[in-house]
């Protein structure tokens, strides 16, 4: 296995062409990064630097959390106090099952259109995005890989997802390496891992 800065450095090199050489799909313009859960300071830090030779190159580069996302989701629906108080009633399943609705279920505030209004506002010919703050999502709050497949045909920002786990055989991922957690085989984007 690769050490996080040989996979930022390969990831890199093929980010200078637009679009970027990791674009297998053009209605599904995502690449993953996959970075150990522990590496996750050192992947902000990275993450940093390498935007900043972006930038200096003519790269506009954009950040998104995911972690921002989901509270976005949680204050414009019923808000935390209200799942602080499900999870005190119910317990953590019962409040781990409610901001899955909010993030999944069209009534409410579903992640992909809060990420795909997020990349509206970028220029596909010249930026990039980087998903970070993935771990967010831990341990069943939204599958990574639902919401790469919900993204299909929502955007042509070119935006490498920023995954913390696993790399299990050539090209599956466990989420955080969660050791109850199957690892998901098919991604269908390139994975830097």
């Amino acid at each position: 296995m690769s050490s996080l800065r040989s996979r930022i450095e390969w990831l890199e090199r093929e980010l200078p062409p637009n679009p970027p050489r990791f674009r297998i799909h053009d209605d599904l313009p995502f690449a993953i990064l996959r970075y150990d859960p522990a590496e996750e300071w050192d992947l902000r830090r990275e993450v940093r630097h390498l935007s900043t030779r972006l930038q200096n190159a003519g790269i506009a580069v954009a950040t998104v959390s995911l972690a921002d996302l989901l509270w976005e989701a949680i204050d414009r629906n019923e808000g935390a106090d209200t799942l602080i108080a499900l999870e005190r009633e119910r317990g953590f399943e019962a409040a781990q099952g409610q901001v899955h609705t909010y993030l999944s279920d069209a009534d409410f505030t579903p992640l992909p259109d809060l990420l795909a209004g997020r990349l509206a506002e970028l220029d596909p010919a010249r930026s990039l995005c980087f998903l970070m703050r993935a771990a967010a999502l831990a341990p069943s709050l939204y599958h990574v890989s639902k919401l790469l497949d919900e993204m299909q045909g929502r955007t042509r920002v070119p935006t490498v997802l920023c995954y913390p786990g696993q790399l299990v055989g050539a090209n599956a991922l466990r989420f955080m390496g969660l050791p109850d957690r199957e690892p998901f085989p098919n991604y269908r984007v390139k994975i830097y891992g």
